[in-house]
């Protein structure tokens, strides 16, 4: 008749195990070596007593104070497991068995390819199926290259530029001008939307002459938040909002004008803002250099944050390349759509008596730089910060106006708004009802 007698598993790595189909009291013989592992979360059960541990004996001289084991029970025949000393790093199991399992968890040892690295292959065919948005403002004077410089980012003939004649009249106030294409290159669909702002700043009297563009901006915040709140709101919301911001600074030489510097400290605070010296063609490398180093002192005199923001960096990988950006922004670009023979070979350019200025030369232009940033390396982190941040702080603006926030611990309360469209937004149907209702009595 098989008696019924206890399983010893031990918790070290080394196992012997024995097998003893006679009684107990007769010496037991090995049938096999094996290594295992037993986890700490699985084995969930009380030590053997001292009692119980005299027939197991020791093996390789160790004695039963070295030998610690699990006690599970077992049918028919006898199996013993000795084993050897325990690291004494590792926790012993508490004797009470109704303890939880370790937080811990170990590390997991693979035995063969499961294939999660597919993820990415699944991303990567959604994200080619349902395309990408990118929305991009130029701003800047006429006369300044603002189509000519959107045509060289793409090599597409995104802008048709005109230039403007005798009798053509001067546009007497800022109207805002968008364009969509959608731009397809090895299979990648990217849906550009570039709005131009023809008139800005040339005006003798400037005065808020920036209202329309931060209104434009501002009015894209406002169309995404009356999609998202809606009950029942669309599965993939239509994205408007401007992604980047190029401001044309003209080639003065000299520094920023105070016209650059009241719009900037309003657009940095609603946009990703990317300042670029426009025509860059028309300064020697020497005065470049000097040029930029006095934009670089008017951005930090006047607190002006563009892109990318020191605060955003995430790691320090981030944190070298965006320095790196930081200390040769704003890019002095040139913009050229046509293409020349330079050594037997064609390049983007412009042609001038003394030779072919080459775009893509960051010998002659740092158009290459600007390119990398907009589209090569921060495309969708500029689209990340524009949801997360200057869209976030428009949405808690506009939830604390309408009063749809309680006030308690959700509660959020803006000591400065900033100036402009972006601090008093049109209020929308939820504000309005909200207002009526506070007339007939009801109190928040």
């Amino acid at each position: 008749m098989a008696t019924h007698i206890p399983l010893f598993i031990p918790v070290s790595a080394s196992v012997l195990i024995f097998s003893d189909p006679d009684p107990p009291g007769l010496p037991l013989t090995r049938t096999s070596v094996m290594s295992i592992r037993i986890l700490n979360d699985i084995c969930e059960v009380p030590f053997a007593s001292a009692g119980d541990l005299k027939h197991c004996g020791t093996s390789n001289g160790q004695t039963e104070e070295d030998t610690r084991m699990f006690c599970f029970p077992a049918m028919g025949h006898r199996h013993c497991c000795a084993l050897g000393p325990m690291d004494p790093m590792r926790r012993s199991p508490s004797p009470c068995p109704s303890r939880p399992s370790s937080p811990r968890t170990p590390p997991c040892e693979m035995l063969g390819y499961v294939g999660i690295e597919a993820v990415l292959d699944q991303l990567k065919i959604k994200a080619m199926k349902m395309g990408f948005e990118f929305n991009i403002m130029v701003v800047g004077q006429s006369g300044l290259g603002k189509s000519t410089m959107v045509n060289t980012l793409f090599k597409s003939k995104m802008w048709k530029s005109t230039v403007q004649g005798l009798g053509t009249p001067t546009p007497q106030t800022l109207k805002l001008q968008s364009v969509t294409h959608v731009i397809e290159e090895k299979g990648v669909k990217l849906k550009l939307t570039v709005t131009d702002t023809p008139g800005f700043g040339d005006q003798i009297n400037n005065d808020k002459c920036w209202d329309p563009i931060l209104g434009y901006i501002s009015e894209q915040y406002e169309r995404y938040l009356q999609e998202e709140i809606l009950i029942t709101r669309q599965r993939h919301i239509p994205d408007t909002r401007v992604h980047c911001c190029i401001y044309f600074v003209p080639p003065t030489g000299h520094c920023l004008r105070p016209l650059d510097i009241e719009f900037l400290q309003r657009l940095c605070r609603t946009v990703n803002v990317v300042p670029v010296i426009a025509r860059a063609d028309s300064l020697t490398i020497e005065e470049r250099e000097t040029f930029r180093r006095r934009i670089q002192h008017n951005l930090r005199t006047h607190c002006i944050e563009v892109y990318p923001q020191k605060c955003f960096d995430e790691d320090i990988n981030d944190r070298i390349l965006n320095s790196k950006i930081r200390d040769r922004i704003p890019f002095a670009v040139v913009g050229a759509d046509r293409e020349h023979l330079v050594n037997g070979r064609c390049v983007l350019g412009r042609k001038t008596k003394w030779g072919i200025i080459e775009v893509e030369n960051l010998a002659h232009c740092e158009f290459p730089l600007l390119r990398d940033l907009l589209i090569r390396s921060h495309l969708q982190d500029l689209k990340d910060i524009t949801h997360n941040v200057h869209y976030e702080n428009y949405r808690v603006c506009r939830l604390n106006e309408s009063h749809l926030l309680p006030r308690g611990p959700g509660w959020v309360n803006l000591a400065q708004t900033p100036a402009g469209p972006l601090a008093t937004p049109q209020p929308s149907k939820v504000h309005q009802q909200a207002q009526e209702d506070s007339e007939d009595g009801d109190e928040y």
